[in-house]
């Protein structure tokens, strides 16, 4: 049981994170669905930074330097989208989509020509990141805390202040409800706007390092995120683009995310008999039930997906 709570709260910690992005990018009115590009990237410049850090550094250092550098790289990858999008009004669905096809391509050609340069023999999109690991775990009583968990419920909670207590997040929705009255009365609508897209890319970046951490001291560019991105997008719909409720849609997609880690460990569980196969689908065949049902009733941002144009009244 303890294992579940453990998995299920890391879990849930990415998911947070990826989800809170891309309600940001929304609220100011840009749909992303690169998300899962993002945490690719995101994923990679930690890795990497992890790879490369010396031994002997203070976990606080390690943990500063790691995020920073999951966080830059995912608000660059970011730019991509906020720049075809807000700039030069490309249509935001084929972009995201084309920045999640792009991401894992790139993460394994550099990984693989960092790991050849190394050694010719080693062809492998592998990143090695065990030692560094280590600063982010504190075993408390058998339970594996993981600080990343700390810092979803703090971004959770930066979320729901910011979006909603202040002149920004004010300012951020109203350009994703109505641009051009918030151009009215003064508000610079692209610089919202690409804001939105930053923090999501800085959020998406921080989700895809934690994901990669979960568990496991290496990571296989390959694999990418295993859709954690368009679950993510899941949560943010379920959670009806508001922080609380995402935060507690995120618990429970990461519950049944945790249960393909941890089934063997329940009794009740491995009489049935089922394939792991079942239990990895579990999380997304909720989704798509839960996106059944819920979608219709949903209310997005008015203008998310509909490029400004300043002349357009």
């Amino acid at each position: 049981m303890l294992l579940l709570i453990q998995y299920t709260l890391i879990f849930a910690s990415v998911l947070v994170l990826v989800a809170l992005g891309g309600c940001f990018s929304e609220h100011g009115g840009v749909i992303n669905i690169g998300l899962e590009g993002i945490m690719v990237i995101g994923a990679l410049g930690g890795a990497l930074t992890m790879k490369y850090l010396p031994a002997g550094m203070p976990a606080a250092v390690v943990i500063l330097l790691v995020i920073f550098a999951c966080v830059l790289c995912g608000m660059i990858f970011s730019l991509l989208l906020g720049v075809a999008a807000i700039k030069f009004n490309a249509d935001q669905t084929l972009v995201g989509t084309a920045l999640n096809l792009l991401a894992p391509a790139a993460a394994v050609v550099l990984v693989r020509a960092i790991n050849t340069a190394e050694s010719v023999d080693n062809v492998s999109s592998t990143v090695a990141y065990g030692q560094a690991k280590k600063a982010f775990i504190m075993n408390i009583g058998g339970f594996e805390f993981n600080w990343f968990m700390l810092i979803a419920l703090l971004v959770l909670i930066a979320a729901y202040v910011v979006l909603y207590k202040t002149k920004f997040g004010l300012r951020l929705c109203a350009c994703g409800e109505h641009p051009q009255a918030a151009d009215s009365v003064g508000i610079n609508v692209y610089k919202m706007r690409y804001a939105g897209v930053l923090i999501s890319g800085a959020l998406g970046g921080l989700g895809g390092l934690v994901y990669i951490t979960a568990g496991v001291s290496e990571w296989k560019f390959e694999n990418g995120v295993a859709g954690f991105g368009f679950l993510a997008l899941a949560v943010m719909i379920f959670g009806q683009w508001r922080p609380v409720n995402i935060g507690l849609a995120a618990l429970l997609f990461g519950l049944f995310r945790a249960l393909s880690n941890v089934y063997t460990g329940f009794d009740a569980l491995v009489a049935l008999k089922l394939p792991s196969t079942v239990y990895n689908m579990l999380p997304y065949i909720i989704s798509l039930i839960v996106l059944i049902f819920v979608s219709g009733k949903s209310r997005a941002p008015k203008a998310e997906g509909i490029p400004y144009d300043k002349g357009q009244r």
